[in-house]
């Protein structure tokens, strides 16, 4: 029991310390989330489509400072080509260019545009957004059923966005999980749902470089 408490408390202080290095308040705009993780080897994505994924949100970044300055305070989040906006923009026609910028970098597929129209979140904020995704994350390692690896995490004022290719009954024990977890406010789920015969095929076969071909999201915020 104390080693797990001790792993548990590792890994929400890691998550922390990660986050924490996009706080400042000079650089509002931020890439891949609450949290930036590199590639795996347990990834269900390959090794090329995790490539491609940085590409995007390095691309996304710059393109959307370019054209919106320090103005606007953006997470931008590639999954398998899917990209997520979270943060907060101070008008709705911000909001609408922050997508359209996005939208012509090559390879996106798709966009799921959940910015805010309200004033740059605080330190205070985004501290404690960095706090539940360690929680999240650390509930997920724990969960000896779903594999913690298959999921990116990311967090805005509470509320949960969870991201990956997860079976059915991956997404619905990840999501109960979440919601369980202390400062969840709300839990959307962007998933590309697999099939249990997908997932034995994944992981029989080794990880290659090349792209994967995906179905479109599956979910919505719920």
């Amino acid at each position: 029991m104390m080693k797990l408490h001790v792993r548990r408390l590792c890994v929400t202080l890691l998550v922390s310390v990660l986050a924490g290095v996009g706080l400042s308040a000079c650089a509002p705009l931020l890439v891949g989330g609450a949290v930036m993780t590199g590639m795996t080897a347990s990834d269900r994505r390959t090794t090329g489509a995790q490539l491609e994924d940085e590409r995007i949100e390095s691309r996304g970044a710059a393109r959307l400072r370019e054209h919106l300055g320090e103005r606007v305070h953006i997470n931008i989040t590639s999954y398998n080509r899917q990209v997520l906006l979270s943060g907060e923009v101070p008008n709705e026609q911000d909001k609408q260019l922050a997508e359209q910028v996005v939208s012509r970098i090559e390879n996106v597929r798709a966009i799921v545009n959940e910015l805010t129209v309200l004033g740059h979140s605080t330190l205070t904020q985004r501290s404690s957004d960095a706090l539940v995704t360690g929680r999240v994350k650390s509930n997920l390692i724990d969960a000896r059923d779903i594999s913690a690896s298959a999921f990116k995490v990311v967090t805005e004022r509470g509320v949960v966005f969870l991201l990956g290719r997860v079976t059915a009954r991956e997404a619905d024990r990840a999501t109960d999980l979440a919601r369980r977890t202390n400062g969840v406010q709300k839990v959307v789920r962007l998933f590309e749902i697999i099939t249990e015969e997908d997932l034995l095929e994944m992981q029989s076969q080794p990880s290659t470089g090349g792209q994967t071909t995906t179905p479109p999201p599956s979910g919505r915020p719920m």
